[in-house]
């Protein structure tokens, strides 16, 4: 079993360390473009081998994707965070161009794998992923849902005062500050409705609060976050290998689930060896689904920049 990790900043090198703790893979391949930087991680990661008990072989490459061949996921962190005064389709333009290449340099030597993307912006990172490498859909996997939906967890935690272990909590639509959606009415605390616990303006802070949550952390940091992320594209990875048949919301491509088509958005599906094999419906009513429609239209907008690039 071969997982490939490509990207070796925080996000990617986080991402790999947790794919190497839990021992998902026999070989660990990290690959970057800047010069060392893959290699240097790897050789570090390798020296907690002994210190964490893992087995797990890993290796570093500078953009030698031969190292890569006959992985069984690839997980995609690469690309530029928006900086300021960069604007949207500047940021589409530059991660484009690179998801587009990594998605080829992978498929060139494990044409067989699963892709999960976590390159922003992440919704379309993923559309453009799925067109450009032409592969079945159920095999290219936008990680987003799960990071936002353990955000939501964490805040719900904060105000319930509770282990977030015991909560179930999804987020859907789009990964971003004004598209995901928290389906406070579904949020559990070990099979008991959160509204049981906290009243409606609470949940409804809890919501707020998860959907700044990523600009929140970058305000506080100075620079995206990297711990949930990574350990988040780590989970989808073992969902992956060990055939979990978890459910877990993530980005993917729908044909007239939730009544949209063409897209790739933030659902519930189960995933297992195959990738993810089954969207669940969860139903939802009025106000959710309109809410749902809204995130759609403006991940469509941000989809519409493609057409305008010269990738």
């Amino acid at each position: 079993m071969k997982v490939t990790v490509v990207g070796a900043g925080a996000v990617g090198a986080t991402c790999a360390d947790n794919i190497a703790r839990k021992q998902l893979c026999d070989e660990l391949v990290i690959v970057d473009i800047k010069e060392g930087v893959a290699e240097g991680k790897a050789m570090d990661l390798m020296q907690t081998a002994q210190l964490e008990g893992f087995d797990t072989n890993i290796i570093g490459s500078t953009n030698d994707y031969t190292k890569t061949a006959g992985s069984t996921v690839a997980v995609i962190t690469s690309g530029v965070p928006r900086k300021p005064g960069m604007t949207r389709e500047e940021l589409i333009g530059i991660n484009a161009g690179i998801v587009k290449t990594v998605t080829k340099n992978i498929l060139q030597y494990s044409p067989d794998c699963i892709i999960i993307v976590i390159s922003n912006p992440m919704d379309t990172m993923t559309y453009l992923a799925l067109k450009e490498s032409g592969l079945p859909k159920h095999r290219i996997i936008g990680m987003g849902g799960m990071l936002d939906s353990a955000r939501f967890r964490y805040f719900l935690s904060t105000a319930m005062q509770c282990s977030p272990n015991d909560l179930q909590a999804v987020v859907v639509g789009g990964h971003g500050d004004t598209t995901m959606i928290p389906l406070t009415r579904l949020a559990t605390y070990s099979g008991v409705p959160a509204s049981h616990f906290l009243d409606a303006d609470t949940l409804k802070k809890v919501a707020a609060d998860t959907m700044v949550g990523g600009a929140t952390l970058t305000g506080l940091l100075g620079t995206s976050a990297w711990y949930a992320p990574g350990a988040a594209g780590a989970a989808l990875v073992e969902a992956i290998v060990r055939d979990e048949k978890k459910i877990m919301p993530c980005c993917v491509y729908l044909e007239g689930e939730y009544g949209q088509s063409d897209i790739c958005i933030g659902v519930p599906v189960i995933i297992g060896k195959n990738g993810w094999e089954k969207i669940i419906d969860y139903n939802l009513n009025e106000e959710e689904q309109a809410l749902f429609v809204k995130s759609a239209d403006a991940v469509r907008s941000m989809n519409s920049v493609l057409s305008t690039l010269s990738i």
